[in-house]
């Protein structure tokens, strides 16, 4: 910690992700997205970082379920008949996976209801953690995320999931002009697009404290309590 100006500045990774101020958000990881038979996978884009990405995740997850951090699963939804989406939203879509969709109709994704608006099995919410429902790449837009951080005490987010540069960054973007302290779980997040992704990372390296999952798992683990082997991912 320094202090600047008389107001006090974390800077350590373990005073930044301290579990009693510390949420953990996973953005979007949704069948849609991230599995073979989603709607992404089925297009034939390339998942591989997810593949490699998730277990880590589900790592984390397990962590900072045991060290009693806040876990908020954030759930993107689109509704039936195109009725969250705004004629930007859909130019703004049309251009994502352009070549993937041949010069198809929008896509249509995690819609209300369906499989694959459903969470991947290992990253599935507990029914006491909370679920925040957006309709817009950042978790913040539109949502009670705000409000529900801040009812909890919450000074600083962890944050990981897909897509890095889309929901990943927005999310990260909004939560520090919330006045929230940002934590990347850099091995945590992936793309389906790899030059994206490592451009995304590269801009928030210079915006944010990036940090792997295993590097923040570390600061929540406690010699005295270690986690049940059973529920190691």
């Amino acid at each position: 910690m320094i202090i600047i100006e008389g107001k006090e500045v974390l800077t350590e990774l373990a005073e930044l992700v301290d579990p009693a101020h510390t949420a953990l958000l996973l953005v979007d990881m949704q069948r849609d997205f991230v599995e073979p038979d989603g709607v992404f996978g089925s297009l034939g884009v390339d998942l591989s970082i997810y593949a490699a990405m998730r277990p880590r995740l589900a790592a984390l997850l397990t962590a900072a379920r045991h060290a009693g951090v806040l876990v908020v699963h954030i759930q993107n939804t689109t509704l039936p008949g195109r009725r969250s989406d705004s004629p930007a939203q859909l130019r703004f879509n049309l251009r994502m996976l352009a070549p993937a969709r041949r010069d198809g109709p929008p896509l249509r994704y995690t819609v209300a209801g369906t499989a694959g608006e459903q969470f991947v099995e290992e990253l599935a919410p507990r029914p006491e953690e909370l679920v925040v429902h957006k309709h817009r790449s950042s978790a913040f837009w539109g949502t009670d995320l705000e409000l529900l951080l801040r009812s909890n005490g919450v000074r600083t987010v962890v944050v990981g999931g897909c897509t890095t540069e889309g929901c990943v960054e927005s999310t990260a973007r909004d939560a520090m002009f919330c006045d929230l302290y940002v934590v990347l779980a850099e091995d945590c997040v992936g793309s389906d697009d790899r030059a994206q992704h490592d451009a995304s990372l590269f801009l928030m390296r210079h915006r944010f404290d990036l940090a792997t999952g295993q590097a923040v798992a570390d600061t929540w683990r406690d010699p005295t309590h270690p986690i049940p082997e059973e529920l190691t991912p």
